[in-house]
């Protein structure tokens, strides 16, 4: 462990919280720049918002949403007018802040009115959603599905998913929500961090009971009721393929900002965590994605009145030190070889780290660390200080000689480019924020001044006599103004500039204005189309010049 960093280059680097180290300029950190802004409840709403408004059919595996309070009118309103539509329609809706984990600030309502406006929710904000009231329950009881997602690469996109995960589940049996348990959280609420203190909760030694089991034993018990288990995975998979195409262009942009092109600095990996829901009739939903899902693998068990101790859990264990252990291996800097003095064969030294996880030297007592360094492998001649050494390899006598071979097979399951072919047309955004990127101009920046957007106008000849440079600047400072207004948690949240969001707005209002028969996703690909055959054209030299 290294609190407060380390200045000797290496090749793992696994922070514990965030990517946050301007002093990495080779290796691989396990955090991409801007991840846990992204995934945020406001910004993958918006995000999610986005690919709906553009395929609605395709995603509509996420709950509609608004967020609070900007969208209280609005969600009032909406609401009111499907009610009118269709008068049996008695909705719940959850309420969940911003910057909220563990279940913390979360409450159900049945009417707008009911949003609590008193105390923070101006400092507070919140993304209010409706209801899954129908989910599948095992047991009478409700639960819900933490996956583990590695997304190994941005560019290129290389996503990986474990072959399994964990069923959380509530300690109360399930009801729909009426008024009289709308409070009942270890109802609706499937929080591993609140359900805990519920009296009914099971730690159990077996992966197929008590209140936290593996996704596998639930797929087991659903296969032999009959369900497609097969066609369950097959859109799960697709949820999650879908999600990460929305991240992506938001992470593309701060990722150029931390690690501007041409100048030395890290890869990226990430491992995150998916919370999805199953309804009654087997549809996954998206409930939220994690940037930093707990790896614990050990619970506190009371043993006297304010005496604890750490005991491990098995399915935890199960399931997370494979998803670990995997992600070692599939980021193994180019397998690369040294010679090991325990065991006098050469392989890469973090299967040291491998093995060490698979016999439990990390166990309970374990604190979280603030970044641990995989160090970088090396020959007999250039053993390390003491200082510089790897984590203790433990007793060796009993360590395979062949680690490689020792491990079992990988718990990741590529899905990413593996099925590219069937969902390369969504993204769409991808490309408009690869335009954005192309006119921020000056490196390591996240906003768009008013100069790069109308060289953005200008190279791509979207102004005419019915759209003049007037008129495109009235249409930057409008939406730049409304999106800086909105108060967005945002790195530069102090430069006036235009972010993504805004420019993904604008573009689409372009589109819409140039391509009036066309449906949404047509009027856009046709506009991205246009503007980068009209860019291909440009020499690259003149653009750079105009953005600065």
């Amino acid at each position: 462990q290294f609190p407060f960093g380390r200045r000797l280059p290496c090749d793992i680097y696994w922070h514990g919280v965030s990517f946050r180290d301007n002093n990495i300029f080779s290796g691989q950190v396990n955090k991409f720049p801007g991840m846990m802004e992204t995934v945020r409840k406001i910004t993958l709403s918006r995000a999610m918002r986005t690919m709906q408004d553009l395929f609605p059919l395709e995603y509509n595996f996420y709950p509609r949403s608004w967020i609070l309070p900007e969208e209280l009118p609005l969600f009032v309103s909406e609401v009111r007018r499907l009610k009118d539509c269709d008068p049996s329609w008695k909705p719940t809706f959850i309420v969940k802040p911003d910057g909220g984990c563990q279940g913390d600030g979360i409450y159900l309502i049945k009417d707008p009115s009911d949003v609590r406006l008193t105390g923070s929710i101006q400092s507070r904000p919140a993304v209010v959603q409706e209801y899954i009231c129908k989910p599948l329950l095992v047991d009478k009881l409700k639960f819900d599905i933490r996956l583990y997602v590695l997304l190994k690469s941005l560019d290129p996109l290389e996503i990986y998913i474990a072959k399994d995960g964990l069923s959380r589940f509530c300690t109360e049996p399930y009801q729909e929500p009426s008024l009289k348990n709308l409070h009942q959280v270890f109802m609706h609420l499937t929080n591993y961090s609140l359900n805990i203190h519920s009296g009914n909760f099971i730690h159990s030694d077996s992966v197929n009971t008590g209140s936290k089991r593996t996704f596998s034993s639930i797929l087991c018990r659903l296969s032999s009721r009959g369900a497609d288990v097969k066609k369950l995975w097959s859109d799960i998979i697709s949820l999650v393929i879908k999600t990460i195409i929305a991240l992506t262009p938001e992470l593309k942009v701060y990722y150029q900002s931390d690690i501007p092109a041409g100048k030395p600095g890290p890869t990226c990996f990430q491992i995150l965590g998916f919370d999805i829901l199953l309804m009654k009739n087997l549809k996954p939903v998206l409930l939220e994605v994690n940037a930093n899902p707990s790896m614990r693998i050990e619970h506190e068990q009371e043993l006297s009145p304010g005496v604890f101790e750490n005991v491990p859990s098995p399915v935890d264990e199960e399931v997370k030190v494979a998803v670990i252990r995997d992600t070692l291996r599939l980021v193994d800097p180019q397998k690369k070889k040294r010679k090991d003095p325990h065991f006098g064969t050469f392989f890469p030294a973090s299967y040291h780290v491998m093995y060490n996880i698979e016999k439990k030297l990390w166990g309970p007592s374990q604190a979280h660390p603030s970044v641990i360094v995989f160090c970088r492998c090396q020959s007999v001649e250039q053993v390390p200080e003491a200082s510089e050494e790897l984590p203790d390899a433990g007793p060796a006598p009993d360590a395979p000689k062949n680690a490689e071979a020792a491990l079992p097979s990988l718990c990741l399951k590529q899905v990413f480019p593996k099925y590219a072919k069937q969902f390369s047309y969504l993204r769409l955004v991808d490309r408009v924020a690869a335009l954005f990127i192309r006119f921020l101009g000056v490196k390591g920046t996240t906003k768009l001044g008013p100069t790069g957007f109308r060289t953005f106008i200008r190279n791509c000849k979207l102004s005419n006599s019915n759209f003049s440079m007037a008129a495109v600047d009235i249409l930057y400072i409008d939406i730049t103004r409304r999106w800086n207004s909105m108060g967005i948690d945002h790195k530069e949240s102090g430069n006036p500039g235009m972010c993504l969001q805004a420019f993904v707005e604008a573009f689409f209002y372009l589109a819409q204005k140039k391509y009036k028969s066309l449906p949404l996703h047509e009027q856009v690909a046709s506009l991205l189309e246009f503007c980068e055959c009209h860019l291909d054209a440009l020499p690259r030299k003149r653009l750079v010049c105009d953005c600065d």
